[in-house]
């Protein structure tokens, strides 16, 4: 806040708490020609008659003690401007101080998971818990609560994975993110296979994983502009590269739709998916936790010994 500004809710402050005094006095005290108590002359149904009486004495200190409340409690906190106030509180420092009590509670609730291999943290049926917390706070967003994901975001409860499928893989992805880079060849594709070459390299991409059928020309067309600008990353087989986020081309997952629209659009346009690092955000043990989640999901088999598995099994494990 500048100093313009600054002054100005000083003077507003000021102004008001000035107004406050001069109203409360000005209609607080009698003057001279005012009417008795009882001499208004107001009376209904005979017994109902209208007095001019002040406010009580008390009523009207009570006003002032406000005042003087109101005054004390501006000069401890910051309410004026950019007045730091006596009491050197700010909303900042509370919110680091409970963060801080906060962080202590769950440092003491996490601390045994604390470098655990992900594949032992999943046995623990209380890790799991955790991890769908965690994960239901900081991934479901775009995964969604049940992790099945959506169009551009990845399906967690499947054994498909770009980037690896591993524990410590997953593990890499939660705490530093991940970033596709695929790139559009539309300009390349048309330079080497003339007008119809994207199409012609969609078919035979598509064709992968859905068998070519007979005669299908583009995608005979197709297979060696693949082979020359696509396997570099998908493999000559088009099996995919997980060091380089490369999917596999041969299963029927499509991360962005298996139409013949969604997959041109992936080979001219290109993609660019970014899955965020979360290791500053959560910090690496929390993120443990929910990577133990998301690897117990593809793991069925995890999920039944996490359901026999005492949690105290984890604390012994290597």
């Amino acid at each position: 806040m500048n100093a313009g500004w600054s002054w100005y809710i000083v003077a507003l402050v000021a102004l008001n708490i000035l107004g406050c005094l001069w109203l409360i006095w000005w209609t607080g005290r009698r003057r001279p020609g005012d009417p008795a108590a009882t001499d208004t002359s107001h009376v209904w149904d005979d017994d109902l008659t209208e007095y001019n009486k002040p406010m009580p004495r008390w009523w009207i200190n009570l006003f002032y003690i406000t005042i003087l409340f109101g005054l004390a409690y501006l000069a401890w906190f910051p309410g004026l401007g950019g007045f730091a106030g006596v009491g050197d509180w700010s909303s900042r420092s509370e919110h680091h101080a409970q963060k801080a009590q906060e962080d202590r509670r769950l440092a003491a609730t996490f601390a045994r998971f604390d470098g655990q291999p992900i594949d032992a943290i999943a046995r623990d049926p209380q890790a799991i818990a955790l991890g769908r917390s965690i994960f239901a706070n900081n991934c479901a967003t775009c995964h969604g609560s049940s992790a099945k994901g959506a169009v551009g975001y990845p399906d967690l409860t499947d054994d498909k994975w770009q980037w690896g499928g591993t524990p410590d893989e997953i593990l890499t992805s939660v705490l530093d993110g991940r970033t596709a880079a695929m790139p559009g060849w539309e300009t390349a594709l048309t330079g080497i296979g003339g007008k119809d070459g994207v199409l012609s390299a969609m078919a035979y991409t598509r064709s992968l994983s859905q068998g070519v059928r007979s005669g299908d020309y583009f995608a005979s067309q197709g297979q060696p502009l693949f082979e020359s600008i696509c396997a570099a990353c998908h493999g000559i087989d088009g099996k995919g590269n997980p060091a380089l986020g490369a999917p596999d081309l041969t299963d029927d997952y499509w991360l962005y739709g298996s139409s013949t629209e969604a997959i041109t659009a992936s080979i001219a346009k290109g993609r660019q998916g970014a899955m965020p690092a979360h290791r500053e955000l959560i910090g690496e043990t929390r993120a443990r936790l929910a990577a133990a989640y998301v690897w117990s999901l593809s793991n069925p088999s995890t999920k039944a010994a996490a359901s026999t598995t005492p949690a105290a099994a984890v604390a012994g494990a290597p």
